[in-house]
């Protein structure tokens, strides 16, 4: 038996080396862990469990002949995160760059399956030079094989792709399906196509970090959800963003121990939101004073900054939160934002998560830039998403709702359940100032040019007495009650605990048609 031992410890001891000594000093140089490091850090302690270790290309050419290390550059297993079951991939860059080639695609698709059939979540852990080359097509068939696993998990497992180290290629691709992106600053880049060939087709000159680095996917493109200092910081953000979610679309989220805000933080929201409906003011005050105490882990947060959404605990449950934010382009609606909360907004109702929406929008974005783009489409997709929903919605109108955006904001017609507002709140077609415009300009242009400005002023404070209020809304029961913004919280813990149980049933489809 001994010789057979031997040969196991070998291999084994050949797959934790990865590519060499040499090869994981200067991985560990670039201020990176290793594939190992960081499974170890991601799961909990001792959980891990390992599959397929001994698996090795099957290319016997192009200077592979003699290079068959076993685990073919990628670490494959489960383990658990705060006692949960977590599927898991890790990248080995110090094996072939983690270039992936058939075996090690094999590898990844085969702990998806696994992660399918188990109903738990499935992480990526990528850090890779792309396709490898001398595997050819090989290497593109095991891209697309992890393509269709994405498409097949989606709304079904929560999927996380952490980037850390490069992705580039059609390596992107798979990030791009999943549910949430975390990328380590410094380390990790994402493009298409590198510096190089743009500099040779298009003659622009751009570093690996403005194209694909982690603060221009968190700020610019909006790829990356979450930007991280260093792997430790990664692997810790995804232990916590899981801690919010469900193992699988049959599942509740994981419920905690509820933990209030102190009781001033009620008393407080009546001065967080400015009397004046033109003051700006950062609606993070607002949510960080209704959801539990330090619960808000905040998802795109440096991208599209007009409209905040994450994740929270309210009396312990996890919702996902959407708010207008009037610190940012005064929290107008615009292409970015619709398209960032739309896509938060169906992740939350394919696994679960009720959503509570703080509004407080004075429209969409006007102008010839937002038109082109194509502000109709991407508007629509907010729409699409909250009616679609079934999961229990709450909303709150803090003060401003005016037009097609306070449709658009989860409000009654779109299918909310408990929709609320505060004596403050403003349901409207347009403001006073514009309305009047319309509305009165003869009666305005009539006047002496000495009192026209007193004419106006007295028509825009009529109009905002009798429309710029939520009674008119409340008395046609498209608010359900108009609240002390004290009582916010309150209401809403009411109101989750009663539709916790929701039923909604839609006509049978095969899927509907977003307008994408």
């Amino acid at each position: 038996m001994k010789p057979a031992f031997d040969r196991w410890n070998a291999l084994k001891k050949s797959a934790k080396e990865g590519g060499g000594a040499e090869r994981v000093a200067r991985h560990r140089a670039g201020g990176k862990m290793t594939a190992r490091e960081r499974l170890e850090a991601f799961f909990d302690p001792g959980s891990f469990v390992e599959i397929d270790p001994f698996v090795t290309h099957r290319v016997n050419k192009f200077g592979l002949e003699e290079r068959r290390i076993p685990g073919d550059g990628v670490v494959t297993g489960w383990g658990e995160v705060e006692g949960r079951p977590v599927c898991a991939f890790a990248q080995d860059a110090t094996v072939f760059g983690g270039a992936l080639g058939e075996a090690h695609a094999m590898k990844i698709v085969k702990v998806m399956d696994t992660a399918r059939k188990a109903g738990v979540p499935i992480v990526g852990l990528n850090d890779s030079g792309g396709a490898r080359i001398q595997e050819g097509v090989m290497s593109l068939g095991g891209y697309g094989d992890v393509f269709f696993r994405n498409v097949e998990l989606s709304g079904v497992v929560p999927q996380l792709s952490l980037i850390l180290g490069p992705c580039a290629g059609g390596a992107v691709y798979s990030p791009a399906i999943t549910d949430f992106v975390i990328m380590a600053r410094g380390t990790a880049h994402m493009f298409i196509t590198g510096p190089d060939v743009i500099r040779s087709v298009t003659g622009e000159e751009v570093t690996f970090d403005q194209l694909g680095g982690a603060d221009t996917h968190g700020t610019v493109s909006g790829v990356s959800h979450f930007t991280a200092s260093s792997d430790a910081e990664a692997l810790a953000l995804a232990r916590r963003l899981l801690s919010y979610l469900p193992l699988n679309n049959l599942e509740e989220p994981p419920a905690a121990a509820a933990a209030a805000p102190p009781d001033v933080a009620a008393t407080e929201l009546e001065q967080v939101v400015p009397e004046d409906s033109n003051a700006p003011y950062d609606v993070h005050a607002v949510v960080q004073r209704v959801v539990d105490v330090d619960s808000f882990l905040e998802v795109h947060a440096g991208w599209a900054q007009n409209i905040v959404v994450g994740f929270a605990r309210l009396d312990g449950h996890p919702v996902g939160v959407v708010a207008n934010n009037p610190s940012v382009l005064a929290g107008t609606l615009d292409i970015l934002a619709s398209t960032k909360a739309a896509r938060f907004v169906r992740f939350c109702d394919a696994f679960n998560l009720p959503l509570l929406t703080f509004v407080d929008v004075p429209g969409f974005l006007p102008g010839t830039a937002q038109e082109y783009g194509g502000i109709i489409r991407h508007g629509a997709k907010l729409l699409y998403a909250y009616a679609e929903a079934t999961v229990p919605m709450l909303t709150v109108i803090l003060r401003k709702a005016y037009g097609g955006a306070y449709d658009v904001m989860c409000s009654k017609h779109l299918g909310g359940d408990l929709n609320l507002a505060w004596p403050t709140a403003e349901i409207a077609v347009m403001g006073a100032e514009g309305a009047v415009n319309i509305l009165f300009r003869r009666e305005i242009d009539g006047a002496p040019a000495e009192e026209q400005a007193a004419v106006r002023a007295r028509l825009v404070a009529d109009y905002k007495a009798e429309f710029l209020n939520p009674y008119l809304a409340a008395e046609r029961g498209y608010i359900d009650d108009v609240i002390d913004p004290a009582e916010t919280r309150a209401r809403l813990v009411q109101g989750l605990h009663l539709l916790g149980t929701k039923r909604d049933d839609r006509p049978a489809r095969k899927h509907g048609n977003l307008p994408l």
